[in-house]
């Protein structure tokens, strides 16, 4: 297909918008690492929650979303959903605790929780794990998006989609920090939103869809619509609801949703101006990203199975595809090819832009790691304000070289998506319970990584016929398993440290009696903030449940939802106020 002048006008006048902001921005940035990296930390809750679901949203994200629905149905969303759950606990739990820890990074953290050579290693290995192993797994698999998009709607080859959009994230992410990466998020965002949203509707009312009523009783749909998954048959429901909801949400490190938060949600909530307004953020990002966002990808993934039923339909129609990147999760830029031009340019630059967040994020919190937790820390402990920004900009370009090289080998969203689920997996409630439980020491977390690791290539290489899911429950299991018994058999962190540690969160929690102080506040802000997680995700699930009953028009029970929604609503403020 052929993009129109306008279209394409579009698409420029959005990266000359992005470029302008981000030099803007850069000027007023100080060249210091707090500045560079967070921002200066006086980011309004609004901005910095918006630019969380900026960086969930990347180009990956729809062709996720729709490899899923075509697979699994609209329930096999289960599989990230579940993700609310820990979610809902960093808001009303952890965005309190990490304001509070005023460290530059969560990697910084290990020192201020654990004590002595072990937290040091432990720093500098997570600092070379989550900046460049981990931080390049997700460059690639964004940019593997980024690729088949360009394919398939722009007619680029893979290398040259790289190439521009990266040398643009490059100059604005590099010059202006993190600042400037909030700041483009929130032009990326919405443009993201109106693209989406307005692809869904031209879709929906073309003649051969004919309306959400028509799409939802056509015969390659009707049985993919149901947003929970068959109860009938455990073969279904268990892979694509137990497991994400029982153990996946608590026992997986994925990015964006890691259990007690991580990754660049904690560097959000570190650049906030406060407590409030990290809290905030964190709410804000879970409502948007769970509950209002996900319904224009689910029904244009469904308006593809009525135009691209099978695979060989898709390669019938793009026959100049390559051959490693077909799968279920390219319907979704196949079908931005029946819009009209204007929209099409509209949607075709929100994608871009929703590349340019996520990798532009992902080069900044990269850089933070290994300038702050690995140069710094054990390289250079002289090295000046402008010298570690400097590093932080060479570090940014080494990344996004490693990052976008890894997208041109990858093939689908889904196996990016299922790796990172297996690397992490097992992991996750040492996350959870470090902050509440003093018998977990650097030792636990450093064999919890190494189990994490070693399991995850022994079921990948040496049981390949085990499903994804059994995969994820038995390294779950596993892992865990083999850190609770080293935290009995491995020795205590300091005193000193556990007590200065409880001294400056206040964590609260019965896992802290010994060390907490007769100031310390009263602990009871524990359960009260499990009960408010507990009514955000109530809430948070009823407005997805209901805005699909809506669109699907039953009525009745989107107004029970509704209900629910209220005065669930009412509890939570009443609780949280």
């Amino acid at each position: 297909m052929q993009l129109s002048l306008l279209d394409w006008s579009i698409i420029a006048c959005y990266f000359f918008l992005v470029l302008i902001i981000g030099l803007l921005v850069s000027r007023n940035v100080k060249n210091n690492t707090r500045s560079y990296f967070l921002a200066a930390q006086n980011m309004p809750w609004w901005l910095v929650g918006i630019s969380m679901v900026a960086t969930t949203f990347s180009t990956d994200t729809p062709n996720l979303v729709t490899d899923l629905v075509r697979k699994n149905g609209v329930s096999g969303n289960w599989t990230w959903w579940a993700f609310l759950l820990t979610g809902m606990l960093t808001v009303f739990v952890y965005a309190q605790l990490w304001r509070r820890s005023n460290v530059l990074t969560d990697i910084e953290f290990y020192e201020l929780r654990y004590s002595g050579k072990p937290a040091a290693f432990l720093r500098g290995f997570r600092a070379l794990y989550l900046g460049l192993i981990f931080n390049v797994l997700i460059m690639g698999a964004v940019s593997l998006a980024a690729i088949k998009f360009g394919e398939i709607v722009l007619g680029w080859p893979g290398w040259f989609t790289l190439l521009l959009s990266c040398s643009i994230i490059l100059v604005y992410s590099t010059m202006g920090g993190l600042k400037a990466v909030i700041i483009t998020d929130f032009i990326q965002f919405s443009l993201a939103m109106i693209g989406s949203i307005g692809a869904a509707v031209y879709i929906l009312n073309l003649t051969e869809i004919g309306g959400v009523v028509n799409l939802i009783s056509h015969k390659n749909v009707i049985d993919k619509i149901s947003i929970f998954p068959n109860l009938d048959d455990p073969n279904v429901w268990v892979p694509v609801l137990l497991i994400p909801i029982a153990v996946q949400w608590w026992a997986s490190y994925y990015p964006g949703a890691e259990p007690g938060g991580g990754g660049y949600i904690v560097q959000r909530m570190l650049s906030a101006r406060n407590e409030k307004h990290a809290i905030g953020a964190t709410l804000l990002f879970n409502v948007a990203h769970y509950a209002l966002r996900p319904w224009p990808w689910i029904l244009i993934a469904l308006s593809s199975l009525v135009f691209f039923p099978t695979l060989s339909d898709i390669k019938a129609a793009f026959p100049l595809l390559s051959e490693d990147k077909l799968g279920h999760d390219v319907a979704y830029p196949a079908m931005l090819t029946l819009l009209p031009p204007g929209l099409l340019g509209i949607v075709s630059a929100s994608l871009i832009a929703a590349f340019m967040s996520t990798m532009s994020t992902q080069l900044n919190l990269g850089a933070s790691y290994l300038v702050n937790d690995f140069y710094y820390r054990f390289i250079n402990l002289n090295a000046s304000e402008k010298k570690l920004v400097k590093m932080g900009r060479i570090f940014s370009v080494v990344s996004i070289i490693l990052g976008s090289g890894l997208g041109l080998l990858l093939e689908s969203a889904s196996q990016a998506f299922n790796l990172l689920l297996m690397i992490g997996s097992g992991t996750g409630l040492i996350y959870i319970l470090r902050w509440f439980w003093w018998r977990i020491n650097a030792y636990t977390e450093i064999i919890a990584m190494l189990a994490s690791l070693v399991i995850a290539f022994i079921l990948s290489f040496f049981i390949p016929n085990l499903e994804d899911w059994q995969k994820i429950s038995l390294g779950a299991i596993l892992t865990t398993s083999i850190w609770l018994i080293a935290a009995y058999f491995t020795p205590k962190e300091d005193e000193k440290t556990l007590k200065n540690f409880v001294d400056k969160i206040n964590p609260g929690g019965p896992g802290w009696g010994k060390y907490s102080s007769s100031n310390s506040k009263d602990s009871s802000s524990l359960p009260k903030g499990i009960l408010s997680m507990l009514l955000g995700c109530v809430i948070t699930y009823g407005i997805l449940i209901g805005m699909g009953n809506l669109l699907y028009g039953y009525y009745f029970s989107a107004v029970v939802l509704l209900m629910i929604i209220l005065c669930s609503s009412f509890l939570l403020f009443k609780i949280w106020k």
